[in-house]
């Protein structure tokens, strides 16, 4: 099949998972989350997989909420969109952060609101020098609302403090410096054959059990928050503000509160 938009491939005990939607940027759409957690279900399954690499084609890693799925659908209130978004969303995160298995961010490109929640799921990121991240969700009338499970864990308080509220752009060695990923690296290939290595090294229960250690207080959070943060993010959608920053993101043109029209 021709048409994937995620591509799998199994070579060394790597499972190897790319999005490969370029044309939209590897927005998260239905069918893009259909087929990531089908991959992700498929390592899972495979004894010969040690570990993961989440990666991606083209010069965007992931832009976030395929925003133009969203407005084409006209069967359902923007609340009733939102509510299955982030269901969606919800349940592809828990599925990266439950799989008992690292899984690794391969990064060399731009990462934008919900792929910044992608990224916070993953154990282990690396992050080329053409790597650049930002937390958008304010600068549209909403905020970062069930990525927040994932994101959130992995900053500074400072740090969350800014880049949840300001929706600016930083670079992979301030995303090193503050958390967000393991490691700004000159070479995301080698990176990534380092730590293969490193992994195959490790038994299956050692790699598995440890996991848990380090995610149970996230999954926790998932089950404490998260119908919360989803109501949350209906709730914005559905709003005036978020309407028209959604439309004047797709128009090109800026929101209203900025030009003060």
């Amino acid at each position: 099949m021709t048409d994937r938009l995620v591509r799998y491939e199994v070579a060394d005990a790597l499972a190897t998972v790319v999005l490969d939607s370029p044309h939209n940027r590897n927005a998260i759409s239905t069918r893009l989350v259909d087929e990531l957690r089908q991959c992700l279900s498929d390592a899972a399954a495979d004894a010969a997989v040690r570990a993961v690499v989440l990666t991606h084609t083209g010069g965007t890693f992931c832009a976030g909420a395929d925003l133009t799925e969203a407005s084409a659908a006209a069967d359902a209130t923007p609340q009733e969109l939102a509510a299955q978004r982030t269901a969606r969303t919800t349940e592809l995160l828990r599925s990266i952060v439950e799989l008992p298995k690292p899984v690794i961010g391969c990064l060399d490109g731009h990462v934008r609101a919900g792929g910044m929640g992608l990224v916070g799921a993953c154990d282990i990121v690396v992050a080329g020098p053409d790597t650049t991240f930002a937390l958008t969700e304010a600068r549209l009338g909403l905020a970062a609302s069930i990525i927040s499970l994932t994101v959130i864990p992995r900053l500074t308080s400072r740090a969350a403090g800014r880049y949840f509220l300001t929706g600016e752009k930083f670079g992979p060695h301030e995303a090193e410096a503050i958390g967000l990923i393991s490691e700004a690296v000159p070479d995301t290939k080698k990176a990534i054959d380092d730590l293969a290595a490193t992994l195959r090294a490790c038994s299956p229960q050692g790699l598995a059990e440890s996991k848990k250690l380090t995610t149970m207080r996230m999954l926790a959070d998932f089950d404490r928050w998260a119908d919360d943060l989803a109501a949350q993010s209906a709730r914005l959608f559905g709003s005036p503000e978020a309407v028209e920053g959604m439309t004047a993101f797709l128009q090109k043109r800026p929101p209203s509160w900025e030009t003060g029209a």
